[in-house]
């Protein structure tokens, strides 16, 4: 990339002791600016080992200032109403004093690698709201449909200020599990007729969420939706609690008619203070930590691996002679890392 774009690195390297600094940047993102938070995320998404150099560093810098919000993961099955619930619910927490970030998680084609980032065009008043922050972001075909980077813009988003960060993740699957590992309070989105969405709803799921909340409880289909309520308040009961302290409980609400939004803050900020006043809340933060200390140990090894000089050409070498039949896979895979750890 660098040697294809000679000037544009030249340019940056030159910029550095000016507006594109790392000084410059944390100093605009501890400030609040939306425009240097918007940069200095997109240096971390970039896959540039120059980037990825730099990203650290203002990752380093920022760190102090981070750790002070509160977390909440919202995911739920298709047609659940998941972008129109996060605007009604994050222009109601602007309207209190909050300051909210929204981290969408955005699916990558896995023909073209292109993203959707259709987001802040569903969300286009919150958007819009001074108080808010909405930032898709890419999958880039990783494990589960979340991006690698999420973790460390939540981290920029707290400098920033932002004291609600929500992450919407693009359903229901494994995706749930990487950002539960992220957040302090996991929110599942249902829709009426619990029976038959169960079908699609695997039981592991259900018993991350902290709290379910059944959405488009309005006109003829409230009836229906407070039905749906008692029959997952009855599963809920005999599932274990996601959270140590806590019972998970379900609820109603309708995001175009703003109703029940209320009422779930309060359950969330109950949460909050009884999590806190047992210690687990410090426990799941100090948990995640860990796991995400591991997680990024894997990726970077990983990454060194493919991107070693004497493992590039070898690995579709080693993969034909597996189609072929020369060789087996568990083979293949000795003499590749047997070659690594010579170079």
């Amino acid at each position: 990339m660098d040697a294809q774009h000679p000037e544009k690195k030249r340019r940056f390297v030159k910029k550095k002791k000016d507006p594109i600094s790392i000084g410059t940047l944390k100093e605009g993102i501890l400030n609040g600016n939306r425009s240097s938070l918007a940069k200095a995320i997109t240096l971390i998404e970039s896959n540039a080992a120059h980037h990825y150099e730099w990203g650290q560093e203002l990752l380093g810098e920022v760190m102090p200032h981070t750790g002070n919000s509160l977390r909440i993961g919202i995911t739920g099955v298709p047609g659940a109403g998941k972008s129109t619930f996060i605007e009604a619910f994050g222009e109601m927490l602007c309207n209190q004093g909050h300051s909210v970030a929204v981290l969408a998680i955005d699916p990558s084609s896995s023909l073209s690698g292109g993203s959707i980032l259709g987001d802040k065009t569903r969300m286009e008043q919150l958007s819009k709201n001074p108080k808010a922050f909405v930032r898709p972001s890419p999958t880039a075909g990783t494990l589960g449909g979340v991006h690698r980077k999420t973790n460390e813009t939540l981290l920029l988003c707290e400098a920033a200020g932002y004291d609600i960060i929500i992450i919407e993740t693009v359903g229901v699957g494994q995706s749930e599990v990487m950002v539960r590992q992220m957040v302090d309070f996991f929110l599942l989105l249902a829709i009426t007729g619990a029976g038959d969405e169960l079908q699609g709803m695997k039981k592991g799921i259900m018993e991350l969420a902290d709290a379910m909340v059944v959405n488009k409880a309005d006109g003829d289909n409230k009836r229906l939706a407070d039905k749906t309520k008692r029959e997952l308040n009855q599963i809920l009961h005999f599932l274990v609690p996601a959270t140590k302290g806590w019972s998970s409980k379900a609820y109603t609400c309708s995001a175009i008619e703003k109703s029940g939004l209320k009422e779930l803050w309060d359950v969330i900020k109950e949460f909050e203070k009884t999590t806190k006043e047992t210690g687990s809340f410090q426990e799941r933060r100090d948990r995640q930590k860990k796991e995400w200390f591991y997680t990024m140990l894997k990726d970077r090894i990983l990454s060194d691996f493919f991107l070693d000089e004497r493992i590039k050409p070898a690995v579709p070498q080693m993969e034909e002679k597996v189609k072929s039949g020369d060789l087996t896979t568990s083979k293949a895979i000795e003499e590749l890392l047997h070659l690594y750890k010579q170079s």
